[in-house]
């Protein structure tokens, strides 16, 4: 769907649902990372663009403090909660958990806010690794800022976002998946300095495509492991004695090697590795050299796999075929927090075509079906809508 047609439809939605019109809306964007895995919560260095593929919402205000959601993406299931009580996460509709954070945390801030109707749609596929939570925390949270008359830094409503992924998700995320959803600029990667969350514009060559393969597995991060890979970080670091393992190197964890569990080890080992391919393949990119992009990927990916411990059999296989159609001219690894989800790859424009022809013939998903394909260019961060 394109943006005016996801509108229309939210839009038709609201009316249906709640009878009247809404007053404000805004959209907000996924995310594709290229290189630069959970280094974000270690205060390290990323390279995410965010996508066209997005979430939208739209709203009108309420007095009686009731917040009532309706989510077109999941059958048009409803439900409410009430702003003059305590919110609290909801097991039993953790959709909504994101919605109900950001209203929390917004007003514990002290945005004024007496209760609205509120109705989402997008085209995220869910669980692809691809942020349809980010992207529907910075919808909100840029509508609902609009709605209070409220001034909009995208930055304080990343925090915000970030904030309900801890306390109502139970996910220890990073900032870089409401940064990016937030903050991208159209038509360039966005290098993300977590610790000061400085941005560069970082141009892809304009002859290669972003091509992201869903697996078809679906990813889930707040089974735990996710926050165990936070808490490994962090034993690292402290047995380091540095605040978090961007100040480490790898000269620091050879010398601690010998009294450090070797779980731990590794897990530092991919931290300090990806943060230096992160700025090499910036470089990289803006000096065009394909052979070093197909270089620093499979390196991300193979330390992903044996460092990391994050990625699965369907990804690596997937991941194993689009490396070899591309050679050294194109890279390919898995992104987002792992444990399924989805692929991205660097493609020459001129072999797209037979990159997918080669995933085509080669992988299926888990039930059979051919993977889904998204071919992408990057994406402008989140906006307010006209409705």
């Amino acid at each position: 769907m394109n943006s005016a047609d996801i509108l229309h439809r939210l839009t038709a939605l609201f009316r249906d649902q709640f009878g009247r019109d809404p007053v404000v809306g805004a959209r907000a964007p996924g995310r594709v990372n290229l290189i630069g895995e959970h280094t974000d919560y270690n205060d390290g260095f990323v390279l995410p663009c965010a996508i066209a593929r997005q979430t939208m919402v739209v709203m009108a205000p309420r007095d009686d403090g009731i917040v009532d959601l309706v989510a077109g993406d999941l059958n048009n299931a409803r439900t409410r909660f009430s702003v003059f009580h305590a919110i609290l996460p909801d097991a039993a509709t953790p959709w909504a958990n994101y919605v109900r954070g950001m209203v929390h945390l917004l007003m514990a801030d002290g945005m004024p806010f007496r209760g609205a109707d509120i109705a989402i749609l997008g085209d995220m596929p869910q669980g692809a690794g691809l942020s349809s939570s980010a992207a529907l925390e910075c919808a909100v949270g840029f509508a609902l800022l609009e709605l209070a008359r409220m001034p909009i830094d995208p930055v304080y409503v990343a925090r915000i976002g970030q904030g309900t992924e801890h306390e109502f998700a139970g996910c220890q995320c990073g900032i870089m998946d409401q940064m990016t959803s937030a903050c991208a600029v159209q038509g360039s990667a966005m290098l993300l300095d977590c610790r000061t969350l400085d941005i560069q514009a970082v141009t892809i060559p304009d002859d290669m495509d972003v091509l992201i393969v869903h697996s078809g597995v679906t990813r889930g991060l707040v089974d735990g492991e996710y926050n165990a890979r936070r808490a490994d970080c962090e034993a690292a670091a402290a047995h380091l004695g540095v605040a978090s393992l961007r100040d480490a190197d790898l000269g620091m964890l050879d010398a601690a090697a010998s009294t450090m569990p070797d779980r731990i080890l590794r897990r530092a080992r991919h931290i300090i590795t990806e943060n230096a391919r992160v700025l090499a393949l910036v470089t990289a990119l803006e000096s065009r050299d394909r052979s070093s992009i197909a270089r620093l990927m499979a390196e991300s990916h193979a330390s992903m796999r044996d460092d990391f411990e994050i990625t699965i059999p369907p990804i690596d296989a997937l991941v194993g075929i689009l490396a070899g159609a591309l050679g050294k001219q194109g890279g390919a690894r898995m992104t987002g927090g792992g444990f399924g989800g989805a692929v991205v790859a660097l493609v020459p424009r001129a072999m797209l075509g037979e990159v997918m022809d080669a995933v085509y013939v080669h992988y299926r998903t888990p039930d059979g079906a051919a993977p889904d394909m998204i071919v992408e260019t990057p994406a402008a961060g989140a906006s307010i809508l006209l409705v």
